[in-house]
């Protein structure tokens, strides 16, 4: 029954947020602040699916200007989580075949996103600048998932060097989001699915790395944002646990 009550709720707003989102970007066509905008709409889903989501934003990103956002990617319930930590003036680097997802596609164009051809290796290198334009351009941030594809509970994948070399070639910060495991965890016909924290960590400076040294930029970001999810998850593990003896 939950399911149905969910279903009936989640896919009638998604479609008016799409649309009716598609109809005002309109007056102004990519416009950054539509991102944060509309990510916070979807962010308010968290209840309808059982979730409590908690958000922690290092005060030092605010005061920090333009930077590259990287952030684990488990699956679709992604947009639920992370959408309430994404700040002003912030687009995300998506998959070009995004734009043929009826509704969404359009939405996401017109929202300021930036969409790759990720399997035209040629081009996403030629991507990777016309990133670093963009900010510049643009006067914005750029949210991406490094790992490339969703782990799906495999844990942290391993990460692919992009993010890296738009940070340093464009001289800006690299800022690392960690979403608490959620992977298996929610049950759609199950009413409380616990709680899941997003944690936006302190920027990294990348001006003392050059280009030869995007490897061990992204290693030092996979390891610190792998000790940071196991802490995390421990941190909800004992919450709940907390939860369930009151």
């Amino acid at each position: 029954m939950l399911v149905i009550l969910r279903a009936l709720i989640v896919i009638p707003f998604c479609i008016l947020v799409c649309l009716g989102g598609s109809i005002y970007c309109l007056f102004s066509p990519r416009n950054p602040r539509h991102s944060y905008t509309f990510g916070r709409l979807f962010g308010r889903l968290a209840p309808v699916f059982g979730l409590t989501v908690e958000t922690r934003v290092n005060p030092a990103v605010k005061a920090d200007g333009n930077c590259i956002y990287i952030a684990n990617h488990q699956n679709n319930y992604d947009m639920v989580t992370a959408a309430a930590a994404v700040q002003p003036r912030t687009v995300t680097v998506g998959k070009k075949s995004l734009l043929w997802i009826p509704f969404f596609g359009p939405f996401y164009w017109l929202t300021g996103n930036i969409l790759i051809d990720r399997n035209n290796k040629t081009k996403s290198r030629g991507t990777i600048y016309q990133i670093i334009e963009q900010m510049k351009k643009r006067d914005i941030s750029v949210w991406m998932f490094p790992e490339g594809t969703r782990s799906r509970g495999r844990g942290l994948l391993p990460f692919k060097t992009g993010a890296f070399h738009a940070a340093i070639a464009a001289g800006v910060p690299v800022v690392p989001i960690c979403v608490s495991s959620t992977s298996g965890k929610i049950k759609l016909n199950r009413w409380n699915n616990g709680h899941a924290i997003v944690e936006m960590m302190s920027p990294i400076d990348t001006s003392v790395y050059d280009k030869d040294q995007v490897r061990e930029l992204a290693q030092h970001c996979h390891d610190i944002m792998t000790k940071k999810l196991a802490q995390l998850d421990q941190e909800v593990a004992e919450r709940e646990a907390a939860d369930r003896q009151r």
